[in-house]
């Protein structure tokens, strides 16, 4: 702990040496690029000396992030853009110890790494979950609107690593790609089958007038799980879709009348 102070009050000391210097070589008050570049270069190097003194102390990137993330949670996306800079091939253990330990930072540090490349956004999607299942949502935001051409894949891993909140997933990804609702769907639902009925219920409460396409597309992608149809059709009819709509929808997505008569009545 006197470590972590005393690193903290030299760069405290860094910055007030500087910073009366940069304004006596201004004579309109201004810092011109130069100079900010040198206090930025300054700051950067205090802050990856003091994170390989944590790393040597904690034995551990990742015990030095979270004691470092404990103390002072509001520099710790700070400490991790150095950290992946510092310590690349250890970028999981990085992530995973900050979005752990500062929950609050999760959608920052899933732009970062994606941002430095660490890994691809995919592979950062499903170690961000992991780290903090319940900002699930943000991570997907940050994710789909870093990589849009990803989002499929996307869908597909968050689904896979928290099935529980596929529904929240595609509803949030829909309302931000409505023209990609299918696609989202359909990576959902071939992803992990038995959400259909979720994701079905939180499209069409943002998307009611869309029920033909929400409909049509689980039916189609359950086509292989009867059981799964039934529950479908029985949340669309529960959300105010009409049997003959049912009808229609189901019919167009490949289903016989036997099939959705038998399907409608269980």
């Amino acid at each position: 702990m006197f470590r972590i102070i005393s690193l903290l009050s030299s760069a405290v000391l860094v910055l007030a040496v500087s910073t009366p210097a940069i304004s006596m070589t201004a004579n309109d008050g201004t810092v011109s690029p130069e100079e900010a570049s040198t206090t930025h270069s300054q700051s950067n190097s205090f802050q990856t000396s003091f994170l390989k003194r944590q790393v040597d102390q904690n034995m551990s990137v990742g015990r030095a992030i979270s004691s470092i993330a404990g103390h002072y949670p509001q520099d710790v996306v700070s400490i991790v853009d150095i950290a992946l800079d510092t310590y690349p091939d250890q970028y999981r253990e990085i992530i995973f110890a900050a979005i752990s330990s500062q929950p609050s930072s999760t959608e920052e540090i899933v732009q970062l790494a994606i941002e430095k490349d660490v890994s691809s956004c995919p592979s950062i999607v499903q170690l961000a979950i992991m780290a903090e299942p319940t900002y699930v949502d943000f991570i997907v935001q940050a994710a789909a609107v870093a990589t849009p051409e990803d989002l499929n894949e996307i869908v597909r891993v968050a689904v896979l690593t928290q099935p529980d909140a596929a529904d929240s997933i595609v509803q949030i990804l829909s309302q931000e790609h409505p023209n990609k609702i299918v696609d989202i769907m359909t990576s959902a639902l071939n992803a992990v089958p038995f959400v259909g009925e979720y994701v079905v219920d939180a499209l069409l409460a943002v998307f009611p007038n869309d029920a033909k396409t929400v409909v049509e597309t689980a039916v189609r992608e359950s086509s292989q799980q009867r059981e799964q149809i039934i529950r479908i059709l029985a949340t669309a009819q529960h959300a105010g879709v009409q049997d003959d709509k049912l009808r229609e929808y189901s019919l167009a997505a490949g289903l016989t009348e036997d099939e959705f008569a038998s399907a409608i009545n269980n």
